[in-house]
């Protein structure tokens, strides 16, 4: 499982750094690429929360 967990954090630090070249694009004024920004936000969000699930269900299991 603790492969899994820290896979799924390496993809996470992808995911920010793949965003940042839209933020900077939409900090700038760009339309498209804050729409891009934002989907991938929402992305990241869902990441994230399925990230912390799998942290709690680890936890979970070193306790049994």
């Amino acid at each position: 499982m603790s492969n899994q967990l820290l896979d799924s954090w390496s993809e996470l630090k992808v995911l920010v750094e793949s965003l940042e070249l839209d933020m900077h694009k939409h900090a700038s004024g760009n339309a498209s690429a804050g729409v891009r920004a934002r989907r991938g936000l929402r992305l990241l969000k869902n990441e994230a929360a399925t990230l912390v699930k799998l942290s709690l269900d680890e936890q979970k299991e070193r306790k049994q």
